[in-house]
């Protein structure tokens, strides 16, 4: 479903170059729980963002199916990640003026669907979040890890063919980042949508199927479980 190709990158600061990628070359299949680990600076969340259409290489390819996601105008590449990926952050990103019920439909709106379809899709997702009767709250009244479903849901309701997160138990206790993990898998199993972690909680490495250790830049293992 995913074919990364020979990726490089590279971030210039001043006279300061970071090669954030060197000639990483990955496939993932649909439907599997990912995750790419490893420590900080190890090029884990530039790979996750490029396959997100959020950063570009600098060379190499991504496909994502039979499409060149990198090959595409910055306008297409918004629209097919619209259409097509949903995206969990650590810090959430939830826009806090918005109920929960606001902040997951807002992806649908987005996308021209109808208004009554729009409730239906939310209130489904919401339930099975586990937020059934927390719908009118804003982001202030939530948990952060109420706030975590909240986002989690708004990514899955548009049905993504990809879900990428990016430290998504950072912010949250043992407990409640094992519930989300949890959450997360059987939505994995539910939607059949493929889930990217960037990762370095242990936590999250053991929930994953499939494990891709980064080093520098560089893929270091690749173990499925």
């Amino acid at each position: 479903m995913i074919k990364v190709t020979n990726l490089h990158k590279t971030y210039t600061a001043g006279e300061l170059e970071v090669k954030a990628l060197r000639g990483v070359s990955l496939e993932i299949g649909r439907g599997e729980f990912i995750a790419l680990a490893g420590p900080s600076g190890s090029g884990k969340t530039t790979l996750l963002n490029i396959i997100g259409c959020i950063d570009g290489a600098d060379s190499g390819d991504v496909k994502i199916g039979e499409k060149s996601v990198m090959n595409l105008k910055k306008n297409d590449q918004a629209m097919f990640r619209r259409d097509n990926l949903g995206f969990v952050f650590q810090s959430y990103n939830l826009i806090p003026v918005l109920t929960a019920f606001e902040n997951v439909a807002f992806s649908l709106n987005l996308m021209g669907i109808g208004e009554g379809d729009i409730r239906e899709r939310t209130m489904a997702i919401l339930k099975e979040v586990g937020l059934e009767g927390m719908e009118n709250r804003r982001p202030g009244r939530l948990s952060g890890g109420q706030q975590q479903r909240v986002a989690i849901a708004r990514a899955i309701v548009k049905n993504p063919e990809i879900l990428l997160a990016d430290e998504p138990t950072a912010n949250l206790d043992s407990n409640t980042g094992r519930e989300i993990l949890e959450l997360m898998k059987r939505l994995n199993q539910s939607h059949q949508s493929t889930f990217i972690f960037a990762t370095h909680d242990p936590m999250v490495m053991d929930f994953a199927d499939r494990l891709v250790r980064l080093h520098d830049g560089a893929i270091e293992s690749d173990t499925r479980r």
